[in-house]
């Protein structure tokens, strides 16, 4: 970092910096997120702002002779990224067994850092975290989407006499290539009605949210009367069809 900075390098440190802020920005933007465009640009000039100060005042950190009192120049962007750890806690939302928002607290403290590297002068280093940042959240996600991952629901049959056996909602589900981890079976009605409770997992893609079609066949078959499917954590119940108990 240069003890003197004149204005036009200045300026293009301001520049580069909006310039990385709105191609971070466009691209949260594009997809909806919390953090879209003027969020990035605002955060990313701040840090900037906030290092050309620091080489500005450069003359005056230290400590004179006849003071006791030293001025730690670098604690000001450290007090930037200290801050920007509030607004990335803001953005992170739990919704029962999900967590949204980490991407974007994630970003806010990248394009923070980018905007330091620029204002303190790294050009070559701010540009090149810029680029690998378009590439994770341009190209990584193209790839992510298509990535298969782990998920865990919980299925609820309540049946009559006639209904579907333990084993043969067992042997079902095996058969869509879903992975029993816990059976329960509860009798109500001196044996009349049946409560079968399955927690499972399989794989599938990230972005699959229905309910898988054998759920839907399953809870019209004869004897069910009471289908839920709760794909982590959430609530998904299909009536089944009605028989006195």
């Amino acid at each position: 970092m240069p003890t003197h900075i004149e204005w036009p390098e200045i300026a293009l440190r301001l520049f580069l910096s909006f310039a990385a802020g709105l191609l971070i920005g466009l691209n949260r933007s594009k997809y909806g997120h919390a953090a879209g465009l003027r969020t990035t640009m605002l955060v990313c000039l701040a840090a900037t702002v906030a290092m050309l100060q620091v080489n500005v005042l450069l003359d005056t950190g230290g400590r004179k002779a006849d003071s006791f009192m030293m001025l730690d120049l670098m604690r000001l962007p450290l007090g930037i990224l200290s801050g920007i750890g509030f607004i990335g806690a803001g953005a992170i939302l739990r919704k029962g067994d999900m967590v949204q928002g980490v991407t974007t607290a994630a970003t806010l403290w990248f394009v923070t850092v980018i905007g330091l590297c620029l204002g303190g002068g790294q050009i070559g280093l701010g540009l090149t975290s810029l680029a690998l940042a378009l590439i994770i959240l341009g190209g990584l996600k193209w790839l992510e989407q298509r990535m298969s991952e782990q998920k865990l629901a919980t299925l609820t049959i309540v049946a009559g006499p006639e209904g579907p056996t333990e084993h043969d909602v067992r042997a079902r589900l095996q058969a869509e290539g879903f992975i029993v981890v816990n059976c329960e079976v509860t009798y109500a009605d001196r044996a009349r009605r049946r409560t079968l409770h399955y927690d499972v997992r399989w794989r599938a893609s990230m972005n699959e949210t229905l309910s898988p079609p054998f759920v839907a066949r399953l809870a019209h078959e004869p004897g069910v009367q009471e289908l839920q499917w709760r794909p982590n954590g959430m609530a998904s119940e299909l009536q089944g069809n009605e028989t006195p108990a």
